[in-house]
């Protein structure tokens, strides 16, 4: 009988040592997080890379973590993904010249913009960020970074993700007044009322976390009247007002692990996720709240893994324009440095 994926893959970790790392995001199905060294969310990930001393970066996750990667990597070291294609489709929502034809259009009104990006966007986005004195966030360190871009400027444009904004605006206890979304569809429509406000929102939603409706939360509850709720913040705003917590992926790790035993726990994320936490523990009943899976998450597979490290000087690195790179680069090593000051 031939060696499996995965023995091969076991084989060549042990014959590449500590010139390969793997990182792979909790969403990550488990015959391929059972091979990395780094599990993590995005920001526990993008934080990895500046100490990283492997000469290959195996990413598995969506192209635009393996972009971020990339962009905090050393010129010595190549930043490989199983899937190029492997694109998220929120990061879909915002084109960077849409987004740079909206920017341009609140700066022209002598307003200073502040664009603050989720790490779910494209690295043209992200430049535009770092260009406009702006950053990125994740939905670990949104309330953080949305804080800091509020006392950066007149107004702050949030994008992609407008469930995003609004939760953590909620956090932050911004008046419902003083926000608005953004209408981009054609030529954008900005209107003065919308320029005026002082948090204004681009139109995307992770296709994912949109499915979760609050008749979802509902019928469990009627269900049960005693299960804890935890969703994702990309969650629609009245599911997180039903939910007990609402929180990034490592967020609802910890919550999960703090639960009591025995606890029943629905879990609104990626179900990757949810049935790894059942698994791990068994002493809890955990149950997806209907989210379901990742397609472009589910590109990458074990197989692909092994195909990178047989091929790893084969394989094209993940390259980012020279042209955007240094904006971009500056946009996530203001996150990095708002983080570290927070600590």
């Amino acid at each position: 009988m031939s060696e499996t994926s995965f023995q091969k893959i076991t084989a060549l970790r042990e014959q590449l040592g500590a010139s390969l790392a793997i990182l792979g995001h909790h969403y990550q199905s488990d015959e391929v997080i059972r091979h990395v060294d780094f599990q993590g969310d995005s920001l526990e990930l993008a934080r990895r890379i500046p100490n990283l001393a492997a000469r290959y970066i195996v990413f598995c996750g969506v192209s635009f973590m393996a972009e971020t990667a990339a962009l905090l990597a050393t010129s010595e070291q190549s930043v490989l993904i199983p899937d190029p294609n492997a694109h998220c489709c929120m990061a879909g929502t915002a084109p960077t010249a849409k987004v740079a034809q909206v920017l341009e259009a609140i700066a022209k009104t002598g307003r200073k913009v502040v664009p603050l990006a989720y790490v779910n966007s494209s690295v043209g986005v992200k430049a535009l960020c770092g260009q406009y004195g702006g950053s990125v966030c994740t939905s670990a360190n949104a309330k953080i970074m949305l804080r800091w871009a509020m006392g950066q400027g007149d107004c702050v444009l949030f994008l992609p993700d407008k469930n995003l904004g609004m939760n953590t605006a909620s956090l932050l206890q911004v008046a419902p007044r003083d926000q608005a979304v953004l209408n981009v569809r054609g030529t954008a429509r900005l209107d003065e009322t919308t320029l005026s406000r002082k948090l204004l929102y681009w139109p995307g939603v992770c296709a994912i976390h949109f499915r979760l409706k609050p008749e979802d939360v509902r019928l469990v509850q009627e269900d049960d009247p005693r299960p804890l709720i935890f969703v994702h913040p990309e969650c629609d705003p009245d599911v997180v007002a039903l939910a007990d917590v609402s929180a990034s992926t490592s967020g609802i790790i910890r919550a999960v692990t703090e639960a009591p035993s025995g606890a029943t726990i629905y879990i609104g994320t990626e179900d990757n996720l949810v049935l790894r936490l059942a698994r791990l523990h068994p002493d809890k009943h955990i149950y997806p709240l209907g989210a379901g899976y990742c397609s472009a998450m589910l590109k990458i597979t074990e197989l692909k893994l092994l195909d990178t490290l047989v091929n790893l000087d084969q394989h094209q690195p993940v390259r980012v324009e020279p042209g955007v790179a240094p904006n971009a680069r500056k946009a996530l090593e203001t996150m990095l440095d708002v983080m570290e000051a927070e600590a």
